[in-house]
């Protein structure tokens, strides 16, 4: 399995100026927007460290999710979410050609933990040998920074802070994360039940 994320986060979507204001940055010396590379950077690192300790995708932007079989023939759980649209689903053959799947026979189970790919039939289409199924789709709580619930929000302002605090530090135990992040994103984090399946 394997997924990818085809379209990026655009810099105009990126709460600098809130950032910055965060940060309580000076302003009015002439140099405002010089460190705007850099600030930028960190909310990207932020928000992807978010997503991952989550599995929810923040903004919406494009994935494609490609797998060699389907774990249940009837549905296959999305690694991410929420999923807004299935954009298409294709089969691809061992030498590399693909052919869509008529969109009427699946459709999207949404789900704020575990979106699936359904069936609309009795099962899923059979993959290809030694090809694979490559699902492309549009993930994301929204289309800009104001779509972002306040929690979320302000975690990604928190550790984006904490990471340009201590962006010289290397001490730091890996996957370190503030506590006060840690508390904001809890709720949204997947719950597993059983011997660690996904509920």
């Amino acid at each position: 399995m394997m997924l990818i994320e085809e379209t990026n986060v655009p810099d105009a979507v990126l709460p600098v100026e809130a950032f910055r204001m965060h940060l309580r940055a000076g302003s009015g010396f002439g140099q405002d927007g010089l460190q705007d590379p850099v600030l930028r950077s960190f909310l990207r690192a932020a928000m992807a460290a978010v997503e991952a300790r989550t599995g929810k995708v923040l903004i919406t932007r494009r994935f494609a999710f490609s797998l060699t079989f389907w774990r249940d023939a009837a549905a296959q759980v999305l690694p991410v979410a929420p999923v807004q649209e299935i954009a298409q689903l294709a089969l691809v053959a061992r030498d590399g050609t693909e052919a869509l799947v008529d969109p009427g026979r699946y459709w999207l189970e949404r789900d704020a933990q575990a979106p699936r790919l359904r069936s609309s039939t009795a099962s899923l289409p059979r993959i290809p040998s030694a090809g694979a199924a490559l699902i492309n789709f549009d993930a994301g709580m929204g289309p800009d920074w104001e779509s972002l619930p306040d929690d979320l929000a302000q975690a990604v302002m928190l550790l984006a802070a904490h990471y340009y605090e201590y962006r010289d530090d290397t001490a730091l135990g890996e996957g370190c994360m503030p506590f006060g992040v840690s508390s904001l994103i809890e709720r949204y984090r997947r719950v597993r039940v059983g011997f660690g399946g996904a509920a």
